[in-house]
């Protein structure tokens, strides 16, 4: 089969197109055939070894695909040949990627994908929106009535992030560009801050007088000082982005008020987490509310380009790597 794959870590030169043997289900895997595979920051941090698990080399490199059940392992109980499925969990922990011609999944790991939904769009939110998933529910315990700030709503984590705790019955602040005010708000935002803002957190706390239960901050800016200042009673901070940084953490402003500070990546959730985000996920994708705002579309053959750009911030949509010639 053909796939995109790399033999050693280092910069997207590193990444091969070319042949690999097709990959052999187990008992309790499932055969599919790739349609698409989208590019994720994660993943290139795992080309780069600057996030370190356990592959194997060569290795598929790629986490998120959509595609055909080929075959099922007799345990993989639920799934039969032609279904349509999705998956986010691949490429990291031991586990091939999904850049490839083929991809074997665990039956844990894999979700149906409700009709009439595009491969692209499904495959382009299927991480961000997990991610999203886990901070609000998950982690971040999110009640009705509720206040979320959203920092870097306007991306792809913080547009999933926005809708999903409107849906939920959360007040939800989304700070973004004034370009992206207007689609914030149609995804359930009741108040919107120009992240040119020179007070972007006083702006946030006039639209919340008596503070935010929870903050997240997709942009990896992660400003602690002004995090904690904003925070209600028990408010709580998620952190899920900004890999090198080392921001200054306030400690007595955050115990005093009896507020938390969590970290979380969706590479360490459970497979249990993971079906329970793809659940959510699946309902907002069936009734149309959960779309990217942009898809860049390239060959599975430029999938190195694809991770320069991802790499760079030259797309604002989701790179998706097609498998079809």
């Amino acid at each position: 089969m053909r796939a995109a794959f790399i033999e050693r870590f280092g910069p997207p030169d590193v990444i091969r197109y070319g042949e690999l043997p097709p990959p052999r289900p187990g008992p309790n895997d499932v055969l599919v055939d790739v349609e698409v595979t989208a590019v994720n920051h994660v993943d290139t941090f795992v080309r780069s070894g600057a996030w370190r698990t356990p592959v194997p080399l060569p290795l598929v490199i790629g986490r998120d695909l959509v595609g055909t059940v080929a075959a099922a392992g007799p345990g993989a109980v639920g799934f039969s040949p032609g279904d349509r499925v999705w998956c986010n969990s691949l490429g990291y922990a031991g586990r091939q990627g999904a850049a490839a011609e083929q991809a074997v999944v665990p039956a844990e790991r894999l979700y149906r994908l409700p009709p009439g939904v595009p491969a692209a769009d499904a495959v382009a939110v299927a991480h961000p929106a997990a991610t999203a998933h886990l901070g609000l529910f998950t982690h971040g315990r999110l009640r009705p009535g509720e206040t979320v700030a959203v920092i870097g709503a306007g991306g792809n984590v913080g547009s999933a992030l926005v809708l999903m705790a409107a849906r939920a019955g959360a007040r939800v602040i989304g700070v973004a560009s004034a370009r992206d005010a207007e689609r914030v708000r149609a995804l359930g935002a009741t108040a919107t801050v120009d992240y040119r803002d020179p007070d972007v957190n006083a702006r946030i706390a006039e639209s919340a007088p008596d503070g935010v239960d929870i903050h997240l901050d997709t942009s990896a800016g992660n400003d602690l000082t002004g995090a904690v200042g904003l925070l209600a009673r028990r408010g709580r901070i998620m952190l899920l982005a900004g890999l090198l940084t080392r921001p200054e953490l306030p400690v007595g402003p955050l115990y005093v008020k009896d507020c938390s500070l969590v970290g979380f990546a969706i590479s360490q959730a459970s497979t249990d987490e993971l079906a329970s985000a793809a659940a959510g996920i699946n309902r907002l994708l069936a009734d149309g509310s959960l779309r990217p705002q942009a898809v860049e579309p390239l060959p599975l053959a430029s999938a190195a380009e694809g991770h320069r750009l991802v790499e760079e911030g030259k797309v604002t949509g989701k790179v998706v790597l097609h498998t079809a010639a």
